[in-house]
C-alpha cells in the first residue's frame, strides 16, 4: 500500500503546476491533501475523479481557505467528515476514509503564524484533538493520520532551529504537545521510526522567502502519524522533490498492507 500526503496550498494552483498529470503515475492507493482552498461547487470533473481515483472532500465554509481531501483507488467502506466540533469543522480540517480495519485520515492542523488570535486558535485545536487521539488509539482499529501538522518536532526537523524557538511551528509548547502524541497516547511518527537520523532530506516545507528551497532551509511539518500496528508495516518513505506543486513536497510512504475491498 502506497499512501501520499501533500499540502497543495490551493488545488487549482497545484493543478496548474501539473499535479493531476503527476498523480496517476505514482501508483498510490490513497492520497491525502490539505489546504485545498476550494469549495465543492468549484470542483471540476477532473478534480473529483482523476484517473482511477475518486475524490472525497471536506471544504471550508470560507471560500478560498483551508479544506482537506482524500483520493482513493478503492471505494471506502465509510467516510467521516469532520471531528464533530463545529469550529474546526467549519474550516475543513479532518476527513477520514475507512477500509476494513484501517482508517486513513487527511488532517490539517491550523497554523499559528499569522498572529496571536490564530495561535490561540491553534492551541484550542490541539487541546481538542489530543483526547480524540487518545480515544482513537483505544478503539482497536488501525489509524493513519496523514497531513500538515504545522509543527516541527525536534531540532533535526528544521534547518534553523535555534532561530525559530520563539515562533509558532517550533514553540516549546507545540513540541511538548507532539511529545504527548508520540508518548502517552501511543501514536508513531512513521517517518522517524524508519529514519531516526534523517535531517535535510526529510524536510517537507520551505518558505517562499530568501531562496529557502534553493538553499534547502526547510521544515519537516508533514507527517504520517500511525497507530503501532500499521506503523510497524511501514517499509520505506521519501519526500518527492523533482517537481514542485506547492510550498510543500509530497511525503510518500510504503506499507506492507493491502487495502480491504469495499463491502
Amino acid at each position: 500500500m502506497r499512501v501520499i500526503t501533500l499540502n497543495v496550498n490551493g488545488l487549482r494552483s497545484a493543478e496548474r503546476r501539473g499535479f493531476f498529470d503527476w498523480l496517476p503515475r505514482q501508483d498510490a492507493d490513497v492520497v491525502c491533501l490539505q489546504e485545498i482552498k476550494i469549495c465543492e461547487d468549484q470542483l471540476t470533473p477532473r478534480m473529483q475523479r482523476p484517473g482511477r481515483f475518486r475524490g472525497f472532500f471536506h471544504c471550508s465554509r470560507r471560500r478560498g481557505y483551508a479544506g482537506v481531501a482524500v483520493y482513493a483507488r478503492r471505494e471506502p467502506d465509510r467516510v467521516v467528515t469532520g471531528l464533530g466540533w463545529g469550529d474546526a469543522d467549519a474550516e475543513g480540517r479532518y476527513l477520514q476514509a475507512d477500509f476494513g480495519d484501517l482508517s486513513i485520515v487527511s488532517l490539517y492542523v491550523p497554523s499559528g503564524t499569522s498572529g496571536p488570535e490564530r495561535l490561540a486558535w491553534k492551541f484550542r485545536f490541539m487541546d481538542y484533538l489530543l483526547p480524540v487521539l487518545r480515544s482513537k488509539a483505544r478503539e482497536g482499529r488501525e489509524y493513519l493520520l496523514c497531513g500538515d501538522w504545522n509543527i516541527a518536532h525536534r531540532p533535526i526537523d528544521l534547518r534553523n532551529w535555534r532561530a525559530n524557538q520563539k515562533y509558532s511551528g517550533f514553540l516549546p509548547e507545540e513540541r511538548a504537545w507532539l511529545d504527548r502524541v508520540f508518548g502517552d497516547t501511543g501514536w508513531v511518527d512513521t517517518y522517524r521510526r524508519l529514519y531516526p537520523e534523517h535531517g535535510g532530506e526529510a524536510y517537507t516545507w520551505w518558505s517562499n522567502r530568501g531562496r529557502a528551497w534553493e538553499k534547502n532551509v526547510g521544515w519537516r511539518i508533514d507527517y504520517h502519524v500511525a497507530t503501532p500496528g500499521i506503523a510497524a508495516r511501514a517499509q520505506g518513505a521519501r519526500v518527492y522533490k523533482r517537481k514542485r506543486f506547492s510550498d510543500h513536497a509530497p511525503l510518500i510512504v510504503e506499507y506492507d498492507h493491502r487495502l480491504a475491498e469495499s463491502r
